[in-house]
């Protein structure tokens, strides 16, 4: 075992930690656009580590990814829905994408504006 697995696993465990609070708080309203790419980090990271033979830091750093799989499905802003959270903010993604490359503007953008959004 490399010891840069343990110091991998415990940079996890102090993130769980962490995270913690904001799983077990149901007023915490965490956006998405912070909590899938973390999520996502969390999981490729773990996968990464398992190849390397790193078995302690996956192990962690799965937990990383589940802790943020939690607050994706119950602690974002907006209905929370479970694992459809994940597809709302694709959609809101790809639908912000269409309007970069089009120039049309978005709900999310007329609203800003202070116009309807219907």
């Amino acid at each position: 075992m490399m010891w840069q697995d343990l110091v991998f696993l415990a940079g996890s465990i102090l993130s769980i930690v962490f995270l913690a609070p904001t799983v077990r708080d149901v007023t915490a309203n965490v956006p998405l656009g912070s909590s899938v790419p973390s999520m996502t980090i969390g999981t490729i990271y773990a996968v990464t580590y398992a190849t390397m033979g790193m078995r302690f830091s996956a192990f962690g750093s799965l937990g990383v990814a589940t802790m943020w799989s939690l607050i994706v499905c119950y602690r974002s802003p907006g209905p929370r829905d479970g694992p459809a959270n994940v597809l709302r903010f694709v959609r809101s993604l790809a639908r912000q994408a269409h309007s970069a490359v089009t120039g049309t503007p978005t709900d999310d953008d007329r609203v800003a504006a202070g116009q309807s959004a219907d």
